[in-house]
């Protein structure tokens, strides 16, 4: 068998002291998460964020800093993410914008929102990434060196 882990981004974006969260389904459960998704073949992990957050929500953002990496294994399928978490500033939204399928709504949460419903987020790394925000938590994005592809 061959293991196979998922590189994936998410785009932590706070607004007016609350933070643009995703309600999805997931497992046939409904849940919570940040904007999220997998690197698509040929995209850079800060491109990959800036789709995923405007399929999965309508909102434009600006990446401005890298808040962190994490990896989490599901208990569902045991694949194993490796997830490079953006912060982002919203620019506009796009009302004109398709949600990807399976997404219901986008809400803007308060930390405290987020925490009393933890029994909701899609994985305990949503709560984290916002307690790690929260704590000042930053790095630049220059951290991250993508080298760049041939094209053929």
């Amino acid at each position: 068998m061959t293991w196979t882990p998922h590189v994936t981004v998410a785009t932590l974006v706070e607004k007016d002291s609350k933070f643009l969260i995703v309600e999805e389904i997931c497992n046939d459960q409904v849940v919570f998460s940040q904007p999220a998704g997998h690197v698509e073949q040929g995209e850079t992990l800060i491109q990959a964020a800036i789709r995923e957050t405007h399929e999965e929500t309508g909102w434009n953002v600006t990446p401005t800093g890298l808040l962190g990496f994490y990896t989490y294994t599901s208990p569902h399928n045991q694949v194993t993410y490796y997830r490079t978490n953006f912060i982002a500033q919203a620019e506009d939204f796009d009302e004109s914008a398709t949600l990807d399928d399976g997404i219901l709504r986008c809400l803007w949460l308060s930390l405290a929102e987020i925490r009393d419903n933890q029994h909701k987020l899609r994985s305990p790394i949503v709560l984290r990434c916002v307690e790690d925000y929260a704590s000042g938590q930053r790095f630049p994005l220059g951290a991250i060196y993508e080298h760049p592809t041939e094209k053929a």
